[in-house]
């Protein structure tokens, strides 16, 4: 292999430039030439590719968003846009391209190996966390943090006017930022998709820390689980309590990646190098128990991430 390509797509994460810079430094090590291919999915179509070398990715570590930017793309969802974008990598001799992204970029790779025979490793980077077959994707724990760092905001102003507080978090069909965030911001419920919300006990829960004194709640709703608009107003209907409505939005995916981040976007980004140097191609680089993994992406994109519903337990019991 003399040349490969590097691009994120989908949502941007925390991380990915770590994980752009990794790559890029560790294929120059080698004697490698590395393009960047801007936009995702769409600069691929377009043709916006750009030749990558150390100064490239200096300076970009400690940086959130991604230096390649990101968009999502119609076009590549069809069979003709897939075929121009292999058409490009041809055209460009990249023999081999790394996927920055969550589930929807691990798919469209996926497409391009099977119609086109393009050459891929997969490096998961979504605040979501939703990617089987790893502990973590990159933004994850950034993410986490920032919403930590909202409740305990939050949580200063809800004891000061004796309020309670429903924040909704990002996450898709995925509680896993709202189970970590709650569980280190002491929340007292977590709403989250995997398990079924019942408004009954959350306001029975509500009443019970009433009784005994407590003064303020916080109610983390992963977006998966419902409006927290509709629960908020469900809340105050049934308690009379005086409740209000935080959705973080977008601020969850912005600012400085962990040191975390940044350390497993560095490893998985190196590790996928070494994968198409070493004859591979269609797989993911994954995290388990702190050791990397590769995986074959049709087994990966087969399998379910789940939750571990013993913090879920936990959480709860400590919230009690």
């Amino acid at each position: 292999m003399k040349k490969l390509g590097v691009l994120t797509s989908g949502g941007d994460a925390p991380g990915m430039n770590a994980a752009i810079r990794a790559i890029v430094r560790k294929s120059i090590f080698h004697g490698l030439e590395v393009v960047g291919i801007e936009r995702g999915y769409s600069g691929l179509i377009a043709g916006e590719f750009r030749e990558m070398n150390l100064s490239s990715v200096a300076d970009i570590i400690h940086r959130g968003g991604t230096v390649l930017r990101t968009a999502r793309s119609e076009t590549f969802r069809t069979p003709e846009g897939r075929g121009k974008a292999a058409q490009n990598l041809r055209a460009q001799g990249i023999e081999g391209l790394v996927i920055i992204g969550g589930d929807g970029s691990f798919r469209g790779a996926q497409a391009l190996s099977h119609e086109f025979g393009v050459r891929f490793i997969g490096v998961p980077g979504t605040i979501d966390n939703d990617i089987p077959c790893t502990d973590y994707s990159i933004g994850f724990d950034t993410a986490v943090n920032n919403v930590v760092d909202a409740i305990n905001k939050i949580r200063d102003t809800a004891t000061s006017h004796e309020r309670t507080y429903v924040v909704e978090v990002m996450g898709r069909n995925s509680g896993a930022i709202a189970l970590d965030a709650g569980l280190a911001g002491g929340a007292e419920t977590i709403l989250i998709p995997e398990i079924k919300v019942n408004l009954d006990e959350v306001t029975e829960k509500l009443w019970r820390g009433y009784q005994r004194g407590k003064l303020h709640s916080i109610i983390v709703v992963a977006e998966g689980a419902g409006s927290a608009m509709e629960i908020g107003k469900a809340i105050k209907d049934k308690t009379g309590f005086d409740t209000k409505i935080t959705i973080l939005g977008h601020i969850q995916r912005g600012g400085t990646p962990t040191a975390f981040d940044r350390t497993i976007a560095s490893r998985m980004g190196a590790m996928a190098v070494d994968l198409l140097m070493d004859g591979q191609d269609n797989k993911m680089v994954g995290i388990i128990s702190g050791q990397l993994k590769d995986f074959d992406i049709d087994y990966a994109l087969s399998q379910e991430k789940n939750i571990d519903k013993s913090v879920y337990e936990l959480a709860s019991i400590l919230a009690i």
